[in-house]
């Protein structure tokens, strides 16, 4: 007994053949198999070019005080002033500039969106160094709890937030500590992104839960409330 299968798409056609010769091996029964091409339509690509828009942060310039002197070598800058010393490689999508008045600009290398990326980046990353260095940083923290409270020891900040035993945080560096009231923190210094991390070390201990407030919370942080739960009415 003689069968015909008719298959239009070839990826079909190896199933139905495989198909086949197991049943013609098992049954003992021959069958014909008919392939029929079928013809698909092409798909065509479109090439756009991607125009990137200048960057608003990275195209303002960089006023530099007089007591901050420069040194510019290629990618590399070094800024020095009377608090401290800070330096930076650029990437080779940007290019630092210096006219004549003493004004840094940040430019463009080339036209691609990683460019884009890295002009307003560095251009902050470069202010930053600049009042760094020139005027300094710092970051408040303040503590809300009972018995919560903090001292400085030597280069050693102290935290007691309601464990066991008071928390000991290493002073790193180029960053000033001072408390004040017990509950009061202020982290200063010249480098913006240490201050920073510093205090997020320091809030990271005991963030400030959304019932009663209690943590350590950022003097500008605005902590969202939560309702407990109500009281059974009477």
């Amino acid at each position: 007994m003689a069968s015909s299968i008719t298959c239009p798409l070839q990826t079909c056609c190896s199933y139905h053949m495989v198909g086949s010769n197991l049943r013609s091996a098992i049954l003992g029964e021959r069958i014909d198999v008919h392939l029929s091409s079928v013809r698909t339509a092409r798909i065509g690509f479109v090439r756009r070019v991607v125009e990137c828009k200048e960057s608003r942060i990275g195209k303002q310039p960089i006023e530099v005080p007089k007591n901050v002197t420069l040194s510019l070598e290629g990618q590399y800058l070094k800024v020095k002033g009377p608090l401290g010393e800070l330096s930076q490689v650029y990437p080779r999508e940007v290019l630092v500039e210096r006219d004549e008045s003493g004004i840094l600009r940040v430019r463009k290398a080339v036209e691609t969106r990683r460019a884009n990326q890295m002009h307003g980046l560095f251009r902050t990353l470069t202010d930053n160094m600049v009042v760094g260095v020139s005027k300094g940083f710092e970051k408040k923290l303040q503590l809300i709890g009972v018995g919560y409270r903090a001292m400085v020891e030597g280069k050693d900040l102290v935290l007691s937030l309601g464990f066991s035993h008071p928390v000991r945080m290493a002073i790193p560096q180029g960053i000033q500590v001072k408390v004040e009231e017990n509950t009061r923190i202020t982290v200063s210094g010249f480098d913006k992104c240490a201050i920073g991390q510093f205090a997020a070390s320091v809030r990271k201990w005991r963030p400030p839960e959304p019932y009663k407030g209690k943590g350590v919370k950022y003097a500008d942080e605005i902590v969202r409330r939560k309702e407990g739960k109500a009281g059974k009415k009477k």
